[in-house]
């Protein structure tokens, strides 16, 4: 069966005259009944009988036309779904959150005042490659001969978060020799991060040990608050200590940082809110950076 073979019959059905329907298709009234014919040939069953001037269903053509009517329905209006859907997409952003969720969540919450008809959908997936933008981390970015997207690269500080007591109150700076005896806060679930802090503790000859680990910074800000243990803490990307319980240590030996990536993946069809959101979003960590490192 072929596709014009039903929509003629879908049309001769309907109003049950085959020169009005062809008059309705815009061709000729034989082209109509050459279709009907061949269509019936090829089921083996008639699908319409004369009934004076007109004609009128069979019942396999009524079980036909009952059958088909939704499916031809669903593809007529196919190409208004397709505009709504390419609509939606041009209006996405697939956003791979892999590390500063809270500063990236924050420049979020800023941007939807500019833009709220943008729709980003929230992706934390290391394997997934198909987000159209992903924040991730690395001890130091080196660049490829040949990129496959845009990257921008943001330096961020790795301080040590201590408690406010007198034995750290007068450093300027800690030796994570310093603290080797000490158990560690950690931050669940930041798998690059650890990495990078383990890189720099083994460079110290320090094994770290993890008292406890929490799924939030504000859990293991407390937590250190309370002289419960120390941490690493990265200088922006989550946020402020707020609170005088915790002092944040530049560590001395050996220097602590790591690059914060926001990429941009290269597609055939350049989206431009896509880009626009983009711009806007690492010119955001750009400023709050410059901002952290005055203070």
């Amino acid at each position: 069966m072929e596709f014009f073979q039903l929509r003629y019959f879908i049309e001769v059905a309907k109003h049950q005259h085959v020169r009005k329907s062809a008059e309705l298709l815009h061709v000729t009234q034989p082209a109509v009944t050459n279709a009907i014919h061949k269509l019936e040939a090829e089921l083996g069953v008639e699908l319409f009988v004369s009934c004076g001037r007109n004609i009128r269903l069979t019942p396999c053509g009524k079980f036909l036309y009952q059958e088909i009517l939704p499916f031809m329905s669903s593809i007529e209006t196919l190409p208004s779904r397709i505009k709504e859907v390419s609509s939606h997409e041009n209006a996405t952003v697939r956003l791979n959150i892999l590390a500063a969720w809270t500063l990236i969540t924050e420049a979020i919450i800023e941007y939807q005042r500019i833009d709220n008809n943008l729709n980003i959908q929230l992706i934390q997936n290391e394997q997934n490659d198909l987000a159209d933008i992903t924040v991730s981390t690395v001890q130091h970015y080196r660049p490829k001969k040949k990129e496959l997207s845009r990257i921008y690269v943001c330096t961020e500080p790795i301080y040590l978060a201590v408690p406010n007591i007198p034995r750290f109150q007068k450093k300027n700076s800690i030796s994570l020799q310093d603290v080797k005896d000490d158990g560690f806060i950690q931050l669940a679930g930041s798998k690059n991060l650890r990495a990078i802090c383990d890189h720099f503790c083994a460079l110290a000859d320090v094994h770290p040990r993890t008292l406890f680990e929490s799924d939030s910074p504000s859990a293991v800000r407390n937590m250190i608050g309370a002289n419960m243990g120390i941490g690493f803490w990265p200088g922006f990307s989550w946020g402020k200590v707020d609170t005088k319980r915790v002092l944040l240590k530049t560590i001395s030996k050996p220097q602590c940082s790591r690059d914060i990536l926001i990429e941009k993946r290269k597609n055939k069809i350049e989206n431009m809110r896509i880009q626009l959101f983009y711009d806007w979003l690492t010119k955001y960590v750009e400023i709050f950076s410059q901002r952290c490192n005055e203070m």
